[in-house]
């Protein structure tokens, strides 16, 4: 095997030096005599294989008229050279005419890759620039080890080495092979800050994306050191601190250094904070006169007094300039003037609305979608052919597809157009895979262990559709879903679509009855503003409910469970649900808030009429260091109409989901005349009212590496269900003497019924696994009704693999 031999930088410098003698003052000397009467056509060309002699001959090429000069050989020798299909040319004269004599490279047979474990043969392929059946490139060789090395440095491998060899195969051929030696994977094993006050190292870590060493790290990779990870945590450092006012902040330096102890580096961050600002005045500054200031001034997100935020200072930009163009100014600007006063630590702000320079967008081309449609990228654009260009719209529009996730990178850039004032808006995109298929388990102390299999595609053919379709099964549990949305209904930003489902339930000791439920659902998304969306929908189900024979022998089951078992109803209701999501983060957030109220109106035909309304708020607030404060309200009614009862299927069951430290149907009206004295459980009636609050702590677990994703909580629950609204007596059902307690005095249902505060306290213990979220809560009861179920653990969960 040979090795592969490297022209040094000396030995290139002494060879151009040599050509441009020949070519230059020797050509001048011995060409120039037949230079003028000499044509490409008769130039000799020696030493070529494969590359034909007028191919060659045609970089000496002159107009009519004209003749070789040593500048034209000059400029014919450096193209020759750019071709890559030589290693070697020298010109020279013989017998008054030129001679060419080429050296060609030898043609790649194949490219291979020994030694690489770690990274595949095909990852390494799309890398290097060396193809099967084109030239031998010494400079592309050089920067495809290059490539190649930074490959392993991007997985953590920092000892790399990478030998090119090439083994000759004859007739000018030869496989180039790439010998790997990959080293072992250095991770970051510590990461330090120098220089924070106002946050701890453990916020900072959660702000970026490089994370320690630590028994998840296989999973993630985020500990690899990477040089452009590292930028970018720069990045986000930076706008962290100007979000929270600290306009001087600066990154005094990064280093790491290899801890040999560990294996691994040790990454420092030094940084100067400096003071927190908070905004002193906001003025506006119109140089248009017609400009409503007022309404400019409504659509900012920053005021006097609060802490300096970056990103409200953008939005507000964003919403400014969207407000002017609205008033027919398509070509105004808002740029934002902030003046610091150091002494007071105030920045006041200044939006300066000015008449910009008018150019309009002459078209919109879409490049590198191999498999989103142009119309999917398109629709995203406030912006057509045609119109005004803005800044602040192509911008957001750049968001809008970066949202999506259907493409691996966004990238809109300007090119000129036909004329001074038309520019052409280049959208450049890469597709990456969209569908998914997932395996997924979970357990609730309702349904015990559930797995459910799904396959989704967000993005199907290429269209940006979401189609769904998944599958459970469970000790308890069994069921089918399919769901469809097309998110541009009819070409509105509108997202419609439909479900539809079966799920089977068996009887547990929280519910004495089997279920099966079947139908669909017709909906409707509109997107009010970024933060409100109102969803509409229309839902036709079916639901039967069966008692075990064995329970329907004895006296345990409530009568009013009895009246409608083996009984079909179907159930056919309108509703709608309004949003208002402030939040940070959906899934893990840590300040905002989400307000959401939701109403369904059943008797639209089908066996029921009912009217059930719920609200949920949920707010979000940093306290302190990393603790984060949760308040939650929570409140619902159901009520019949058309002068029916309610059924009991129709009304709410709650336990843990109101108050924690209660079983699944553990709070509420119950039926004391259901049960025995072996079993004196009674059976859950439901209630038509319920309210509940919750305030809660969390906080991370400093001892552990932030990658690991745990919080403790504690929490303080309150709550009440109440106000049982079905029927006492039925017909061929014996009624009893109710015993104390009881709202009635004599029926076949005995209805034990309070709206007395249930409360507890607790802790618990939040995983955001790399498999999905786990929550351990453990609550005290404080305050109960005695046919109140209590349980105090409770464990729920899932994971996606």
């Amino acid at each position: 095997m040979a090795r592969f031999r490297f022209v040094s930088k000396m030995a290139s410098v002494i060879g151009v030096v040599t050509l441009m003698a020949v070519a230059g003052v020797a050509g001048s000397v011995a060409v120039s005599g037949v230079a003028v009467a000499q044509s490409a056509s008769s130039i000799v060309v020696e030493g070529n294989r494969r590359v034909d002699a007028e191919t060659i001959r045609s970089y000496f090429q002159t107009a009519p008229g004209q003749s070789l000069t040593p500048a034209k050989i000059d400029e014919a020798l450096k193209a020759l050279y750019a071709t890559g299909l030589f290693s070697d040319v020298t010109i020279s004269s013989r017998g008054g005419r030129l001679v060419v004599n080429v050296v060609e490279n030898e043609v790649i047979n194949r490219v291979a890759f020994e030694g690489n474990k770690k990274v595949k043969d095909d990852q390494l392929s799309l890398e290097v620039q060396s193809k099967a059946r084109a030239p031998l490139s010494k400079t592309t060789v050089q920067a495809d080890t290059q490539r190649i090395i930074d490959v392993y440095h991007r997985a953590g491998r920092y000892d790399v080495r990478v030998v090119p060899k090439t083994i000759d195969r004859g007739q000018g051929r030869v496989d180039l092979v790439f010998e790997i030696t990959e080293g072992e994977k250095l991770g970051v094993s510590e990461i330090r800050f120098v220089g924070n006050k106002a946050f701890s190292v453990y916020k900072l870590k959660d702000e970026i994306t490089t994370t320690e060493t630590n028994w998840l790290s296989w999973l993630k990779n985020t500990d690899i050191y990477d040089v452009d990870r590292i930028n970018t945590d720069q990045e986000l450092l930076r706008r962290f601190y100007l979000k929270n006012g600290y306009a001087d902040f600066r990154i005094v330096s990064v280093t790491a250094d290899l801890d040999r102890k560990t294996g691994g580096f040790i990454l420092t961050f030094s940084i100067d904070e400096g003071a927190q600002y908070r905004v002193g005045t906001v003025d506006i500054a119109s140089s248009i006169k017609d400009v409503d200031v007022g309404r400019i001034r409504d659509a900012l997100r920053v005021s006097p007094g609060q802490v300096y935020n970056a990103e409200l200072v953008e939005k507000s930009v964003e919403n400014a300039t969207i407000e002017v163009s609205k008033s027919g100014y398509a070509f105004a600007q808002v740029r934002p003037r902030g003046d610091r006063n150091v002494e007071n630590r105030t920045i006041s702000l200044t939006f300066a609305v000015e008449e910009g320079p008018r150019v309009y967008i002459e078209r919109i081309d879409i490049r590198g979608n191999t498999r989103t449609r142009d119309w999917v990228i398109r629709r995203e654009f406030d912006l057509a052919e045609g119109d005004a260009y803005n800044r602040v719209l192509v911008d957001r529009a750049e968001r809008r597809l970066r949202n999506l996730g259907y493409f691996k990178e966004v990238k809109i850039t300007n090119e000129p157009g036909t004329a001074p004032d038309r520019i052409i808006l280049v959208v450049t995109v890469e597709d990456q895979p969209t569908g998914e298929f997932s395996v997924s388990g979970g357990y609730s102390s309702a349904d015990g262990f559930i797995g459910e299999v799904s396959i989704s595609e967000k993005n199907f053919l290429g269209r940006g559709q979401y189609v769904r379709l998944s599958g459970q099964l469970g000790e308890n549990v069994q069921g089918v879903d399919f769901s469809f949305t097309e998110p541009y209904f009819l070409d509105y930003r509108v997202a419609a679509g439909f479900d539809l489902f079966w799920k089977s339930t068996s009887a547990t000791s929280y519910s004495p009855y089997d279920t099966e439920t079947a139908g669909g659902t017709l909906r409707v998304a509109l997107p009010l503003t970024d933060e409100l969306t109102l969803g509409l929908r229309y839902t036709l189900s079916q639901k039967e409910i069966t008692i075990s024979l064995e329970d329907e022998l004895t006296d345990d089951v409530s009568w009013a469970l009895r009246e409608i078992n083996g009984v079909s109803a179907i159930t056919s209701s309108v509703g709608y649900t309004l949003s208002y999501n402030l939040l940070d983060n959906n899934r893990d957030p840590t300040n905002g808030y989400l307000l959401e109220l939701k109403q369904d109106f059943a008797g639209l035909g089908g066996d029921v009429n009912f009217v059930r309304t719920t609200f949920d708020a949920r707010y979000y607030k940093p306290l302190f260091g990393d603790f984060v404060l949760m308040l939650r309200g929570q409140a619902g009614n159901v009520a019949s109409w058309g002068g029916e009862d309610l059924r009991i299927l129709d009304n709410f069951f709650k336990g843990p989901d109101l108050v924690r430290g209660f079983a699944p149907n553990g709070i509420g009206p119950r039926d004391l005349a259901s049960g025995d004295a072996f079993d004196p459980e009674y059976d859950a009636l439901g209630g038509t009212l319920y309210w509940g609050t919750t305030a809660e702590v969390q906080f991370p677990l400093t001892f552990l590496p932030k990658d690991a994703g745990l919080k403790f909580a504690v929490f303080a629950d309150a709550g009440s269900l109440w106000d049982y609204q079905g029927a006492t007596e039925f017909v061929g059902a014996p009624n009893i003497v109710c015993p104390a307690g009881s709202q009635n005095g004599v029926g076949a249902v005995c209805v034990a019924d309070s709206d007395l505060i249930r409360s507890s306290v607790g802790v618990s213990l939040i995983w955001q696994s790399p498999f999905g979220p786990l929550r351990f809560d453990y609550a005290w009861a404080l305050s109960k009704e005695s046919y109140d179920e209590t349980q105090a653990f409770r464990f729920s969960g899932g994971t996606r693999f």
